[in-house]
């Protein structure tokens, strides 16, 4: 008996250490991020500019994958990026947004760039990338993100992450948002939040 009330008493205290926890942490659905990007990935945008991730130091940028013939996730993935731009645009935080397809031997710049003017959005904050091998972006995406990128047999998808990953100013991946989310407000408090200007 005195055993059980242990192990209650044990699972309360835990609780409310994680209870506590979530008090001063992110929103409900928002994660915190434990990788870190590296500063020579090299990629080309939709306007055919060579870039590298260091390129992004000192900024605040929100990552994606997707592909332009993605038959699923993408085609919600992409416009809910676009409300989030829009967002910060309006809030005036600065954010840099780069959505790397995990398709690159099909989505060179032009394609991306079409893709993009298809979708709306703002290519003064936002960029495609492309320019790498397949191989390159899955190590990539498992290094910098620990997501995998995994082509699926006998079908035309590729399995990628589904997260929106906020990088800060130091190269670190501080946030995962749910980039299937239809209720974007944690996100955007988290955003209000975290971002310095």
């Amino acid at each position: 008996m005195r055993y059980i009330w242990l192990l209650l008493a044990s699972t309360l205290l835990l609780t409310g250490c994680n209870w506590v926890y979530q008090v001063g942490g992110p929103p409900e659905g928002v994660l915190e991020g434990n990788s870190s990007i590296p500063n020579d990935f090299h990629f080309i945008t939709q306007h055919g500019e060579e870039m590298t991730t260091g390129t992004l130091s000192d900024t605040y940028w929100i990552a994606n994958f997707i592909f332009t013939e993605c038959p699923s996730v993408c085609p919600m993935m992409t416009p809910n990026m676009q409300a989030l731009q829009d967002f910060t645009m309006e809030e005036n935080l600065p954010v840099q947004y780069i959505s790397f397809t995990v398709d690159p031997d099909a989505d060179a710049p032009e394609r991306l760039k079409k893709y993009g003017e298809n979708m709306g959005v703002n290519f003064d904050t936002w960029d495609f990338a492309t320019g790498y091998s397949q191989e390159e972006i899955a190590a990539f995406s498992e290094e910098a993100f620990l997501a995998p990128v995994q082509p699926l047999e006998d079908n035309d998808d590729i399995m990628h992450s589904t997260r929106f990953f906020l990088i800060d100013r130091n190269g670190d991946v501080i946030r995962l948002y749910d980039g299937l989310a239809v209720d974007q407000s944690p996100i955007q408090e988290d955003l209000l939040n975290v971002i310095e200007d």
